[in-house]
């Protein structure tokens, strides 16, 4: 049972982390040092992708009739507008879902080291704060899906494959690739949740496949409890930070990520000298 409370400590954590540009990837190797899952480490591997599966539903929910194509109360006109937003998503996550196939393991052995997170909290968290400052005052460009070009999309998809770097925060990343060139708060939060749901359902699927599909009944009650309290803080995080932008910026953000990374390195940094 102690670890099906710890299950709804990380699914609070992951429903609050994965949306806000925070980086879930930095809040979650913390956690893996306070509270350990006693399933095993490749378990443990498999349930930090897995529950995001439960943020991914929320979006779903939310933006349902938003992303239906197949929608009764839509004109044809509004489901060919729908079909675009699917081809964008789809064209958008081309990077990251070729970078995923080809190196998913290595960057599994190779990037998932404390100091890499602290370092692309810091680093994100400092353009964050560049990107506002130097945006403040200027009309963004594209204030609309319909907006959104091919070059566009596939320079906020090169963004959200450099997010398989952890730490970096996929959210994160791809919000800022599109501040960059001008695409309005609202849009770029949005097209992230959006472009999340292949990209998130695909890296779930993978790590079950590597998993195999062989669970105790234990790590199906955890894995589902996490996936439940995951949808449902999502659904919060997500209305909470398309309320927020509407009259704020995301430097708060930054400084965040800022102060987040400096407690990683501090945290991790004095273990290794003490051990």
């Amino acid at each position: 049972m102690l670890d099906i409370l710890k299950a709804i400590i990380f699914g609070i954590v992951e429903g609050i982390t994965e949306w806000l540009p925070i980086s879930s990837t930095g809040h979650l190797i913390i956690m893996e040092e306070l509270l350990k899952l006693d399933q095993g480490d490749a378990f443990f591997e498999m349930f930090q992708v897995v529950i995001q599966l439960g943020a991914i539903l929320a979006v779903v929910v939310i933006y349902f009739h938003k992303l239906n194509p197949f929608s009764p109360k839509k004109t044809q006109k509004q489901k060919m507008m729908t079909w675009q937003i699917w081809i964008k998503v789809v064209i958008g996550c081309l990077p990251a879902a070729v970078v995923g196939i080809l190196f998913d393991d290595w960057i599994d052995k190779t990037l998932y080291h404390w100091y890499v997170v602290a370092l692309m909290l810091i680093v994100y968290g400092i353009l964050f704060i560049v990107v506002e400052n130097y945006q403040k005052g200027k009309e963004p460009q594209v204030t609309k899906f319909s907006q959104l070009t091919i070059p566009m999309i596939l320079i906020i998809g090169v963004f959200q494959m450099l997010a398989m770097i952890p730490g970096t925060s996929r959210s994160g990343a791809t919000i800022v690739g599109a501040l960059m060139i001008g695409v309005s708060r609202s849009v770029a939060t949005e097209y992230t949740f959006f472009l999340a749901i292949p990209v998130m359902f695909g890296a779930s699927l993978l790590k079950l496949i590597k998993f195999g599909f062989s669970f105790t009944a234990m790590q199906v009650a955890v894995l589902l409890v996490g996936m439940i309290v995951s949808f449902a803080v999502s659904i919060v995080a997500i209305k909470f930070l398309m309320s927020y932008i509407r009259k704020n910026d995301f430097k708060v953000f930054g400084y965040y990520r800022i102060v987040l990374g400096v407690i990683v390195f501090l945290f991790f940094g004095i273990q290794a000298l003490l051990a």
